[in-house]
């Protein structure tokens, strides 16, 4: 049979299956136009822009690896033509339109690389160029999206034009490539680039609790169930039963039983159905990228994902799929990609890491995009934590912000919901005895009913701390960051709930880590619209909604059961006042995960991305009875340095290192040249809490009503 006729053969059958199953949009994807058409010539190359670390420079650099050093399992993500794009996005808008005949189609990965994955002539030709270059091609993903493949230093050299070196950042050894990578220019039409050359993590949304004065009125799962109305879903027999939640993550529990002390001491175990397991998920063909990572040093972050998730569906089976970290490639991807191309992959993920999106880099951008566009496409909601640094996602573990306002590139992309942070109002508003009461309960709660919140926010440069500390401004000399109670109290750090517009997913920043250049964000999606606050700004803002992730600065923060006692964990005997506590967006993605395993069990299935069903009950007049308004506060963290800074105490100009220009007392605003807040919350949507946080009991109610 001839490679022509083979080919319309293919698009007849697949027109045929197309229009058996009522995919009307997949129609217009149904041949791959084949897009690498020049051949390959190592003399004509393409440079990849916007791949390399910022680390990756004259000062860390240690030499050149050996030429032999192994690179185990690197991605090469590829894309589609824009025609197959443009149709992928449409038919996504349709699955989750009730008016569209292809409501809740959704694909297999099998399926979706067939309809919607790059020519298979042009994969076999990246393919056969990898192997020629001397690697050694793992796994070609269903999806037509991703390979696997592995080699040395040296063939990566040889084969990308870039050098593999070891560095050393502040005491720890890492390796990275020093220049972007290059590849034949008649690949380019078709390959994305290498999702890493680089051993740098991005890190867990957890932020460990913080030693204030004030008095402490801790939350457990009790009070979780009354503050966000899951009483009521629970009363009436939604619990997560018969659901499914993934957990994506590069380490295992300390010890497993962890889990169950922690359902057994606060009431969670009566619900017989709800299981926890670990997986190690391998790709669905080739060699297997995916092994047991055991207890790491992030085995904390697997912890409260494991607990949290479960508290919020008790029922669910919980299930932490963990691999290993690779030479260059995070073992939470590879978990992700493995359950997204399986013959059956789970209907709910949630994902408490992140980076900033110029930092990142533009391939691993395209990674995260492509797999979650994946998943939704299969029926996946996915939940990613949008992050702990307020708008300055860039200076994350920093004291002050240098690199100007910026999100992460995980939580930004428009096929996932980015699950921000909220801290309760009681204490700066001297309400606590209106909302908490003066006992616990036999599970441990005490909360007595739903509290007002305000943006989580730990920087001196807040409005509410720094009108509670008696200032009237937060930023500038004379603000609290000026003040030498901000430094007694330890809040001058870039610690907050995250939101911004996405700004740096695709091209490559002017200057490390800094939103410019060729950054540009992603495109503002259909269903972000309709409600007052979203900025007419054309892309993709986050967070979609908030729950509550402070980590003690106002007395409230997360307890759990921890007992890796050497990484910072307590033992779990006693009453859990002693346990471990925490913070940040790592708990609200996975108990946001936990509610959509609510919404499913009552929905009677998947839901796909839940987006544009919040925006669309927050746009009509359901909106007051599902999400709580959040008016007050803000993400503001302090700042130095000339970009998206203001009030910090000019210094001098002339000099190119942003923390030598300014004391670190400014507040992060749009604009340097007067205060904009960087940002405050306000009714409806806003770049601080989003929708705002959610009653779970109404949400779940009124889900069809955003269909």
């Amino acid at each position: 049979m001839s490679k022509l006729f083979r080919a319309s053969y293919f698009s007849a059958g697949l027109l045929c299956w197309a229009l058996t199953l009522g995919w009307t949009s997949a129609l217009l994807a149904q041949s791959a136009r084949v897009l690498i058409t020049q051949p390959i010539d190592s003399n004509r190359l393409h440079a990849l822009a916007g791949n390399i670390r910022a680390e990756a420079n004259a000062r860390n650099d240690r030499g050149k690896v050996a030429d032999t050093f192994a690179m185990d399992h690197m991605l090469l993500q590829l894309q589609r033509g824009p025609e197959r794009e443009q149709a992928l996005d449409n038919f996504i808008d349709e699955l989750h339109n009730s008016a569209s005949p292809n409501f809740h189609k959704w694909l297999t990965a099998a399926q979706f690389g067939q309809i919607y994955g790059p020519a298979p002539q042009d994969i076999e030709t990246v393919t056969d160029w990898l192997r020629s270059s001397g690697f050694t091609v793992n796994t070609v993903y269903p999806s037509g999206m991703l390979i696997d493949f592995s080699g040395t230093a040296g063939q990566v050299s040889a084969a990308f034009r870039t050098e593999i070196h070891r560095l050393s950042v502040n005491g720890q050894d890492h390796i990275a490539n020093m220049s972007d990578p290059q590849i034949p220019a008649a690949l380019a039409p078709v390959v994305v680039g290498i999702v890493s050359l680089h051993d740098f993590p991005p890190h867990s949304m957890r932020r460990p609790r913080t030693q204030y004065s004030l008095a402490a009125q801790l939350v457990v799962p009790a009070d979780l169930d009354t503050i966000y109305d899951f009483k009521q879903a629970f009363a009436a027999g939604i619990t997560g039963q018969g659901q499914t939640i993934a957990l994506l993550e590069d380490s295992d529990l300390y010890n497993t039983a962890d889990w169950n002390t922690f359902r057994t001491v606060f009431g969670l175990s009566s619900y017989t159905s709800g299981s926890f397991t670990t997986i190690n998920p391998a790709p669905p063909a080739g060699t297997s990228n995916c092994s047991d990572p055991g207890p790491t040093g992030d085995d904390d972050e697997a912890t409260l994902d494991a607990e949290w998730s479960s508290a919020a569906a008790p029922d669910a089976s919980i299930e932490l799929a963990a691999c290993a970290n690779k030479t260059t490639t995070p073992g939470f991807l590879i978990a992700a990609q493995n359950l997204i191309n399986s013959s059956k992959p789970p209907q709910i993920i949630s994902l408490s890491y992140g980076e900033c999106e110029a930092g990142s880099g533009a391939a691993a951008n395209a990674a995260y995009n492509s797999a979650f566009q994946q998943a939704v496409a299969e029926g996946v909601s996915m939940f990613v934590a949008a992050g702990d640094s307020g708008a300055a996602s860039c200076d994350y573990g920093f004291t002050t912000a240098t690199h100007g306002i910026g999100v992460s590139a995980f939580a930004s992309t428009p096929y996932n919901v980015a699950a921000g942070g909220t801290d309760f109002a009681d204490t700066s508003q001297g309400t606590t005895s209106m909302y908490w009461g003066s006992s616990n309960s036999a599970t441990y709660g005490s909360a007595l009913s739903y509290i007002p919140e305000i943006p989580w926010n730990d920087s001196c440069a807040g409005s509410v701390l720094a009108a509670y500390s008696g200032f009237s401004v937060g930023y500038g000399t004379s603000g609290f960051c000026g003040s030498s109670l901000a430094q007694q109290e330890d809040t001058l750090t870039v610690v907050a709930a995250s939101g911004g517009p996405s700004g740096c997913a695709t091209g490559a920043p002017a200057a490390n880590l800094v939103v410019g250049g060729s950054c540009r964000g992603y495109s503002k999606p259909s269903w972000q619209t309709g409600v007052t606050g979203i900025p007419n700004d054309g892309v993709r803002d986050i967070p979609d909604v908030a729950l509550f992730a402070a980590n003690g600065i106002w007395g409230h923060y997360y307890l759990y059961c921890f007992s890796d006692v050497a990484n910072g964990g307590a033992q779990c005997g006693g009453p859990p006042d002693s346990w471990s506590g925490a913070g940040g967006t790592s708990f609200a993605s996975p108990i946001m995960a936990g509610i959509q395993a609510l919404v499913n069990q009552k929905m009677g299935g998947a839901q796909g991305n839940p987006n544009p069903v919040y925006y669309k009950l927050a746009a009509g007049s359901v909106a007051s009875s599902v999400f709580h308004s959040i008016t007050m506060g803000d993400i503001v963290v302090n700042c130095s340095g000339e970009i998206d800074c203001f009030g910090a105490g000019f210094v001098g100009r002339g000099r190119t290192t942003p923390t030598n220009l300014f004391g670190g007392n400014g507040g992060l605003s749009t604009t340097s040249q007067s205060y904009t807040p960087a940002f405050a919350a306000a009714a409806g949507w806003s770049f601080a809490t989003g929708l705002g946080s959610v009653d779970v009991y109404n949400l779940i109610s009124n889900w069809s009503k955003g269909q």
